[in-house]
């Protein structure tokens, strides 16, 4: 059976597919042989991805810090038919064009000698931009004190949409400070997003 459910990986791009083949090569298995497929599949797909951020990032951070920059996020992320891996940096005052060049060439070069990743990808190095979500313990430490917009799940205290200065946070919970001056605390678990503001 393993050896099967790898060829099957090895052949095809989606969960129905695999289920469908399977299906009719010997019947459809019981419940817990479909989730089974299912659950591995997601594993696989989810270290390969952890594991090129992780790569990345400790190869890029020599070529940060010698240009005076900070490193705010890494992902590998798939776009359609194509592959992204994105290095997100910045610095005090912005990060330049020129700045990004010369991220962009130096880590090419050492990708190209590595070569760890199998896909054929698109490498971009950017600023994190004014909207995007904050999503690691250091977007937010470096947020402590601006403004910024959360949307939830569901309705906390009759609304879902939030905007105020980010006060505290934990692995738990979000506070911010309204325009009244009071302050609300969130579950994180019932936020849907979190970035900084944009302010007029």
């Amino acid at each position: 059976m393993l050896i099967f459910v790898l060829e099957l990986f090895d052949n095809y791009d989606t969960i129905s597919e695999i289920v469908i083949d399977y299906s009719m090569r010997v019947g459809l298995g019981p419940l817990s042989i479909v989730v089974g497929i299912i659950f591995y599949r997601k594993v696989v797909v989810f270290t390969k991805r952890a594991d090129i951020e992780a790569k990345t990032e400790a190869l890029v951070m020599p070529i940060i810090e010698a240009n005076n920059l900070e490193l705010v996020d890494v992902e590998y992320v798939k776009e359609g038919s194509d592959y992204y891996l994105r290095v997100y940096a910045d610095k005090e005052g912005g990060i330049t064009i020129g700045d990004c060049e010369i991220v962009n060439r130096a880590l090419g070069d050492l990708l190209d000698q590595d070569d760890y990743i199998g896909d054929a990808y698109i490498l971009e190095v950017s600023s994190p931009g004014l909207t995007r979500p904050l999503k690691k313990e250091k977007d937010f430490k470096r947020s402590i004190g601006k403004v910024v917009e959360i949307k939830t799940f569901a309705k906390v205290n009759g609304a879902k949409e939030f905007e105020g200065v980010l006060k505290a946070y934990d692995e738990n919970t979000v506070t911010i400070e309204l325009e009244d001056e009071t302050e609300i605390t969130i579950t994180r678990k019932d936020i849907s997003m979190i970035r900084l503001a944009f302010i007029y």
